[in-house]
């Protein structure tokens, strides 16, 4: 027989309140609690920086649909001249309050380009110091704050003439800032330095400091009840939570996992949660800014790295940086709902409500072209090496790929080699195609740049014995040991 629980007279207004008043939940980062929920539409669009496309791919939400691209820069080598114009290795992304204006920063090219969100145009670019990283619009949209990573200063702009006003001094390596959803505080936490910063927007002063657990942190984000601030740390794969008001003191370390990413906040009927994108375990965590429990785990992707709310809260976007596509999640549910191909090596993703008023709003958006072509391969641990995975993109960029590996499951803080062997199993010569030191985590993000497509792809007939096998090897004193992880076949 079943049984209908009776339910008192106070559970159903506050249920009929939640259900009728949806502000009750509403904010969205980087955006105080009391702003109202933007419903997904037509208007709304979301952005990803791709690094090595030199693009920023442009996708309508509310069919999950790529509209294009926006070309900033050219695939390598055209990028190697010395008259090179574009823009370079583009990566870090965040737009003005009123969701006109897009910032996109290029790290190759030190600089930052602002994009109008109707029209798909650069209407100009701002070039700062050694490799910046992120740029946000204070929540007034007077300034933009320019973290210059491979300086020690944060750049202020002009919000109307994108002009260089001042310069923040800070510890050198800046990685990223945020802001308190009032005004009143911007957080800058360190690439190369193990401490967060804490500036007061009014006049720049240094008011805070939060010691670190490691020096890189990529990623920082507040949460619009204007209580937290929660960054990451990529080399020992941990999130810190602290105080986002006076005296900013540390509230929790979170054991994330290996090449922990970015991490971004939703609010939705269900309450107030950190999601963290894990790179290598190709995972986005979930987590309660209350009580800091983790709720959900999220297989997403290959390499998954920034992520960003929709307007209502009920989706988040998470690029994936080794698959060239934007996972969907659905909040509610904690369930991949789509899956959207975008440029290549996506880095920062941002979500903007509203961001075209009217029209279409493709005007001077470009098709991916070679953007649109990768090759994914998985190298996994030989026999008694544990079940990690490291995954591997090949990008290509016309005759050459840029070969990218999110190495994961070795021993941390030792040299290692990428290379190509001549068998399957990594016996026999290897020829080092990249050396690399894992961090902490025992993990790293590995690079190269050639034919390598060429040369791990099966060919066919007589080239059958060309073919060669990615392996990693431990190096010792100039000596490549037994490999360790070999290319699944």
């Amino acid at each position: 027989m079943k049984i209908t629980p009776k339910i008192s007279f106070r559970a159903a207004l506050a249920a009929f309140a939640i259900a009728a008043a949806p502000l009750a939940f509403a904010g969205q980062a980087p955006g105080a609690a009391a702003a109202p929920d933007i419903a997904v539409s037509h208007r709304d669009r979301v952005y990803a920086a791709e690094q090595f496309s030199n693009t920023v791919s442009v996708i309508d939400p509310a069919d999950n649909r790529l509209l294009g691209v926006i070309r900033l820069g050219d695939p390598a080598p055209a990028n190697f001249s010395p008259l090179y114009k574009g823009q370079l290795l583009v990566h870090g992304m965040g737009f003005s309050p009123d969701h006109r204006t897009l910032a996109v920063v290029s790290i190759g090219s030190n600089s930052v380009a602002f994009i109008d969100t109707q029209t798909n145009t650069v209407k100009h670019v701002t070039y700062v110091g050694r490799s910046p990283h992120e740029a946000f619009f204070t929540p007034d949209g007077r300034q933009v704050w320019v973290t210059v990573r491979g300086e020690d200063y944060v750049a202020v702009l002009d919000a109307s003439t994108f002009e260089e006003k001042t310069r923040i001094k800070v510890p050198a390596g800046p990685g990223m800032q945020i802001f308190s959803p009032d005004g009143r505080y911007g957080y800058v936490c360190s690439s190369f330095n193990p401490e967060t910063e804490v500036i007061s927007v009014a006049d720049h002063k240094i008011v805070g400091k939060i010691a670190q657990a490691s020096p890189f942190c990529p990623n920082i984000a507040a949460t619009p009840d204007g209580k937290q601030v929660w960054f990451t740390l990529k080399d020992v794969g941990k999130t810190q939570v602290f105080e986002a008001r006076p005296p900013f003191a540390l509230l929790k370390t979170i054991d994330t996992g290996p090449i922990t990413n970015h991490v971004n906040i939703v609010r939705n009927a269900k309450g107030q949660f950190a999601y963290v994108t894990v790179g290598g375990l190709n995972e986005v965590k979930v987590f309660n800014t209350g009580d800091f429990s983790q709720v959900a785990t999220i297989a997403v992707g290959s390499l998954p790295h920034g992520l960003w709310p929709s307007g209502d809260g009920s989706r988040v976007y998470v690029g994936l940086e080794n698959a060239d596509a934007m996972a969907v999640i659905d909040t509610l549910s904690n369930t991949l709902s789509a899956s959207v191909p975008i440029g290549q090596a996506p880095q920062a993703v941002a979500y903007v409500p509203e961001a075209v008023p009217e029209g279409d709003g493709t005007a001077n958006l470009q098709p991916l072209g070679v953007a649109g072509r990768a090759a994914q391969i998985v190298l996994v641990p030989r026999e008694g090496g544990g079940d990690t995975r490291t995954s591997v993109t090949l990008f290509d960029q016309g005759l050459l790929q840029v070969m990218q590996a999110a190495v994961a499951g070795l021993q941390p803080k030792r040299p290692y080699i990428l290379g190509l062997a001549g068998h399957a199993d990594g016996s026999g010569p290897i020829d080092v195609l990249s050396r690399f030191m894992t961090n902490p985590a025992g993990a790293a993000i590995v690079n190269a740049l050639g034919q390598i497509r060429q040369a791990v792809s099966a060919p066919s007939g007589a080239g059958a014995n060309e073919r060669r096998y990615l392996v990693i090897a431990p190096e010792t004193d100039g000596k490549v040991g037994e490999p360790v992880q070999t290319q699944a076949l």
